[in-house]
């Protein structure tokens, strides 16, 4: 009753501001005053204003996000509807994305994301070091639902855009100090300059600083810290109006320490229990480290008025050292030390055709990549170390079109297919070593095997076509409904965790996933321009969903990653951005989804609990329906975001100050409901106020979030019993966090 009475204060906030703008038309304003801007957006590979679009898509400036007081691209969560976007349960880089109920929470090397990240048109395959910080960017666009046509696989969830500045041919610097709550001390310096003859150059360094919000109370170390450092070189060079290259470089580095989680439920032997959500007693050590780096290479061609020519070449490399003492005690209950490596090189060539009555893309695509790892299961309780390892090769390739056509001067139609063709190879180990300490993998001491549980080597190739078809309708200038279909699928794989004694079947991997979408909306302007926003409703069919199910048993952890069946979702957007005064601006979002599977088949391990009756175990391993007992991780019903900001004028300079409320609905951690990790519904109140000095060049901020300090988890893990001493560990988002930040531009 509570989440509905606050959705319900939510949509009504969303008609005040239209009702509210309703009434500011009867009494005239300044033209220039009154109207809400334009977005422009390259959701379809090229530019087209927002309402034009017949694609859900909320794009955020740079300026919206200052004034959000974002620093990363977890801020998207509070202000885009159906979207959940945070960092993974025990790291401080790693990205967990969801859109309308659709992604993929584990990070381990070989699965793949359910939501395409990228950066300048660059796919970011992998989610360690994906936690983009906030600086040097032009926009961000968030498209929901299947983007299979235009941007491939594993964006069935849809796609997160992050379009860095152009450089431009203006010299120009700004350095911007921050300093706030638990000691946060952050520097961003970026600037740029003309070489001549077409040629600029520029580059930024950020550096993000800041002690735990708790402790480790074993080692003394700080908890939930920050230790990154960023930079992005980038050339431009464009030697006549129609030619344009950019050389990109980025890096960035996490050395914040491991977040090891707070112990929901006391341990059955120890007597272990931390009181602060913050805290950890965990054992295994304080050592973390994640890098990223990529080059990539654009190349723009005007060929004509009508033709274009788009280049995009791209290599990224990845490692990260890790661990997570899953148990949170000084013992070596349930500790996981942990090495990932990936690396991937991408080539994708665009042709766009635009003139008056026919606009389009037509492209190829390739990527070649590899993701691998190897972590330890130190299982003290028995005795033993259990060492998974392996390696995921993928070569990708792609043709893809998409093709609008006037058919009247307000009737447009758009028809889009892509092919792809995914080739991989796995190798997958699983050995069990005597002694609870680290395997010699992870450069414990050199011991002899105790029982091979997996080895293997596969390859498969999986292929897809996903078409999308629209039809938009301007119903006047300002105005544009739309309807849609579209297609996209998750590519198939293997389960690095599967252990092929207790499941057989994991060396056959596990299918693609595909979702089918039908889309509705209608979006554009109204009161003048005084108001835009856009809605959609959706229905999306859910078919061979990927669910990582772990289980303790007798020997250890079973792990199964199956194709567990089908779902449907259903559900609703709205997003308004209104002008209430020639000093007040609103901004509202809601969202909605209903999310039931309609199969959910387990395959239970002999030994397990029965899912249907907890107080029995099965003899054999079986595969049973649990649709009724199952529901979506990360996907709360309901999801807002209202902000006002007031601009006026203090000491000569312009000053914007803007509260903002968001709120997220109930939602599980994992598909089984677990009360003692799933969380309940929360709001989050956060305040900005940014002044900026005549002409510019300095800017004062305070930022306050979560000013009502809510506790909230963002993950979880579940290994009760005392197999594990009953290791129930949530993760916990940001407490109440206020910064002050200058920034001087030259």
């Amino acid at each position: 009753m509570t989440s509905m009475w606050k959705a319900a204060l939510l949509a009504g906030a969303a008609w005040t501001t239209v009702a509210g703008s309703a009434s500011a038309q009867q009494a005239p304003a300044a033209a220039d005053s009154v109207g809400v801007e334009q977005v422009v957006v390259t959701a379809r590979r090229r530019e087209e204003n927002l309402k034009d679009v017949p694609v859900a898509v909320s794009a955020f400036s740079a300026d919206r996000l200052e004034r959000s007081g974002g620093t990363d691209i977890t801020v998207l969560q509070q202000t885009t509807p159906n979207i959940t976007v945070q960092t993974a349960r025990g790291s401080n880089s790693t990205l967990i994305s969801y859109i309308r109920g659709v992604g993929q929470q584990d990070p381990l090397w070989g699965y793949e994301p359910g939501v395409g990240l990228y950066v300048d048109d660059v796919y970011i395959y992998r989610p360690q070091g994906a936690v983009l910080d906030i600086f040097d960017i032009e926009r961000i666009e968030v498209l929901r639902g299947p983007q299979g046509t235009l941007y491939g696989r594993n964006t069935i969830g849809g796609a997160i855009k992050y379009v860095t500045k152009r450089l431009g041919d203006e010299v120009g610097a700004k350095v911007r100090a921050t300093y706030g709550s638990y000691n946060q001390t952050d520097l961003l310096v970026s600037g740029q300059t003309p070489i001549g003859g077409g040629l600029s150059v520029g580059g930024s360094y950020a550096l993000y600083k800041r002690d735990g919000y708790g402790k480790n109370l074993t080692t003394g170390a700080e908890h939930y810290d920050k230790d990154v450092q960023a930079y992005r070189l980038s050339a431009e060079y464009q030697p006549t109006e129609d030619l344009f290259f950019r050389l990109a470089y980025d890096h960035v580095t996490d050395d914040s320490n491991p977040r090891h989680g707070h112990r929901e439920l006391p341990a059955l032997t120890g007597g272990y229990q931390v009181l602060d959500v913050y805290d950890t007693q965990a054992g295994l050590g304080d050592k973390n480290h994640v890098m990223t780096k990529g080059l990539s290479l654009t190349g723009q061609w005007n060929v004509t008025d009508k033709v274009t020519l788009k280049s995009i070449t791209a290599n990224r490399r990845g490692h990260t050292d890790t661990l997570i003492d899953f148990d949170g005690t000084p013992a070596p209950t349930l500790d996981i030390p942990a090495t990932y490596d990936d690396r991937s090189f991408s080539q994708e060539l665009q042709a766009v055709y635009a003139d008056e009555n026919v606009q389009g893309v037509f492209g190829l695509y390739y990527m070649n990549s590899q993701a691998s790892g190897e972590f330890d299961t130190i299982a003290g309780n028995l005795g033993v170390s259990i060492a998974n390892g392996g390696k995921v090769s993928t070569q990708s390739f792609a043709a893809f079109f998409d093709f609008s056509a006037n058919l009247t001067d307000r009737l447009k139609v758009s028809l889009g297919a892509r092919a792809t063709r995914d080739a991989k190879r796995a190798n997958v180990f699983r050995l069990f070593y005597l002694g609870a300490t680290r395997s010699p993998y992870q450069g414990g001491t050199p011991r002899a095997i105790l029982q091979t549980r997996t080895n293997y080597s596969a390859e498969k190739t999986f292929e897809q076509f996903t078409p999308r078809v629209s039809v938009s309708y301007e119903l006047s200038d300002d105005l544009t409904t739309y309807a849609s279909f579209s297609k996209g699928y998750k590519s198939g794989g293997w389960d690095m965790r599967g252990d092929a004694f207790i499941t057989p079947q994991t060396v056959n991997g596990y299918k693609p996933e595909v979702v089918k979408t039908y889309e509705a909306g209608l979006k554009g302007f109204a009161l003048e321009r005084r108001v835009s926003f856009s809605s959609a409703i959706f229905l999306s069919k859910y078919t061979d969903q990927q669910v990582t199910t772990q289980v303790v048993v007798p020997s250890g952890i079973a792990s199964s990653v199956d194709n567990a069946g089908a779902s449907t979702l259903y559900g609703g957007e709205f997003e308004v951005s209104a002008k209430l005064a020639p000093s007040l601006t609103a901004n509202v979002a809601l969202g909605y989804i209903h999310a039931k599977y309609d199969t959910f088949s387990r395959f239970v391990p002999a030994g397990a609990p029965n899912p249907l009756n907890p107080s029995t175990t099965l003899a054999t391993g079986q595969v049973i329906n649990v649709a009724d007992l199952y529901g979506f991780q990360n996907t709360p019903k309901w999801t807002g975001n209202v902000s006002l900001t007031w601009r006026g004028e203090l000491a000569g300079g312009d000053i914007a100050i803007t509260p903002m409320v968001s709120y997220r609905d109930k939602y599980q951690q994992f598909e089984q409901p677990l009360p003692a990790l799933d969380q309940k519904a929360f709001t989050l109140v956060d305040l900005t106020a940014i002044w900026t000095a005549p002409g510019g060049r300095y800017k004062l901020a305070l930022t306050g979030k979560n000013l009502t300090d809510e506790r909230y988890r963002t993950g979880g893990y579940n290994f009760a019993g005392a197999t594990y001493n009953n290791s129930v560990i949530g993760f916990y988002g940001p407490p109440r966090t206020i910064a002050g930040s200058i920034e001087v531009a030259f």
